[in-house]
This record gives structure tokens, C-alpha cells and sequence, in this order.
């Protein structure tokens, strides 16, 4: 009766990866080589014993890492942001840059939006299955299912977003602009993430009603990107244009993100 039980327990652990791979696959015009999408998933798996690795460092040095005991208000948003978003986003960022963003494939818009997702779901894949077996909580699968999954997907939306628009300035040799938008690709991430798991690990109901209204709003504006994204198949050029206002990708003069008026 436990192996049947371990079963259903994986089953649900790996149903909303396949899931959302499945979704963002199909949402691309030109499809990615396999073999590459492979090896990124494998990559976001090695970025969880990154994330191990570094993490047991940090607790010789940093004592709000430590959650074994009682913590703070204040360690509880440190370790929220800087020891789980930071380190993690960090982590797979590595590996979609290194393997996706400086990769002969990428050469449309969408493509960066695809590596980032595949490696942040391998992570959460190797993750969840930790958490879901290690718990044996079926409730535990549902939740995680619904929430952290997606909540992967979207912060690697967001990497991969502002990772392409730093491949459009280095197009176009804006260097400044590239760099900045390196950096957005990190920061952006993991500032989602630590908001995400500090509204869980605050313990405060005023928290937890914020964090209802940030998935929300965060799986809202991350499935009009990942649409808005995915329509744009054309080669990456120097000519792709993006809105100063909201940073939307532009096909015209009027901004459809939020209508505002373009010079060239």
C-alpha cells in the first residue's frame, strides 16, 4: 500500500511540471532542438545542488540561514529574499546564460523565455519531489502543484525577459543597456521569489492574504507576457524596439502594453 501511495505522491509531484513544459513548448512557433531542452532541464537539476552547496556555506557566515530555530521578523525577510530568491534565481541563472543565453539558438525573442522555464522547472521538478516524498503529504503535492510550480515558471518568465531584451542592446551595442538588463534579469526573479516565499514563512495573516493577491497578479501578467512573447517568431534583430515606458515589445507606434506614444 506505501509504494502505491509513494506513486500517486510522484505522479502529482510531476504532473504540473510536464504540465507547464508542455505549455510553453507548444507555445513555441519554431521549436527549440530536444536535445538542448534536455540538457537545460538536467541543468536546472544541477542548480539545486548548487543551491544546496552554497546555501551550507552561507550558514557558517550568515546566522538568519539557520531556520532550525526560532527567527525574527527581520531574518525570516532576509532569509526570504537573500537566502532562498537571491541564491536560488542566482543559481539558474547561471545555467540559462551560460547554456541558453550564449547559445547558437538563440536567435528569436522567444527562445530565452523557453531555456529559462526549462531550467527553472528542472529545479522544481528535482524539488518538489524532495518535498512531496519527504513530507508524504498529498495535500502538500496539490498546493506545491498550484502554487510553486507556476510560481517557478513565472520567475524565469521573468528572467528570460529581461535576458532578451539585454540580447536585443548587445544586437544593437548598447552595452550599458545590456548590462543593466543582465542585472534586471537576476534582480527581477528574485525579488518575486523572496516576496513569494516571504508572504509563506512570515506567519502573519495580513501576509498570506498578500501573497493570495501577488499570485494572482503575478500568473495574470505572466500569462499575457508568455502570449505577447510567443507571437513574436521573427529573427532577433537590431530593428526589435521596446517601450521606454513599460518595457513591452513594440510592433508599431503605440505601445500595446500601455498605449503610450513611441518615437523612433
Amino acid at each position: 500500500m506505501g509504494d502505491i501511495y509513494n506513486l500517486i505522491l510522484l505522479f502529482f509531484a510531476i504532473l504540473p511540471v510536464i504540465l507547464l513544459l508542455s505549455y510553453v513548448y507548444k507555445k513555441d512557433n519554431n521549436k527549440e532542438p530536444f536535445k538542448l531542452l534536455i540538457i537545460l532541464f538536467l541543468l536546472g537539476i544541477v542548480s539545486c545542488f548548487l543551491v544546496l552547496l552554497i546555501s551550507f556555506l552561507l550558514k557558517l557566515f550568515l546566522p538568519f540561514m539557520d531556520t532550525t530555530g526560532r527567527s525574527s521578523f527581520i531574518d525570516v525577510m532576509l532569509y526570504a529574499f537573500f537566502g532562498v530568491g537571491l541564491v536560488e534565481e542566482l543559481c539558474k541563472w547561471l545555467m540559462v546564460y551560460l547554456f541558453g543565453y550564449r547559445s547558437k539558438y538563440f536567435d528569436e525573442i522567444y527562445d530565452i523565455i523557453v531555456y529559462s522555464i526549462f531550467v527553472s522547472l528542472g529545479f522544481a521538478f528535482f524539488e518538489n519531489i524532495l518535498y512531496v516524498l519527504l513530507n508524504q503529504k498529498l495535500t502538500l503535492a496539490f498546493t506545491r502543484g498550484v502554487f510553486s510550480i507556476p510560481g517557478h515558471a513565472c520567475f524565469a518568465l521573468f528572467m528570460g525577459y529581461y535576458l532578451c531584451i539585454a540580447k536585443v542592446c548587445h544586437i544593437k551595442g548598447k552595452n550599458n543597456s545590456k548590462t543593466k538588463n543582465l542585472i534586471l534579469s537576476i534582480i527581477v526573479p528574485s525579488l518575486l521569489h523572496g516576496i513569494f516565499d516571504f508572504c509563506l514563512m512570515s506567519g502573519y495573516k495580513l501576509f498570506m492574504l498578500s501573497f493570495i493577491i501577488f499570485i494572482v497578479i503575478l500568473f495574470i501578467i505572466s500569462i499575457k507576457k508568455i502570449n505577447e512573447m510567443s507571437d513574436y517568431s521573427n529573427i532577433l534583430k537590431s530593428k526589435n524596439r521596446f517601450c521606454k515606458n513599460c518595457g513591452a515589445l513594440l510592433n508599431g507606434q503605440f505601445c500595446s502594453g500601455c498605449g503610450t506614444y513611441q518615437n523612433k
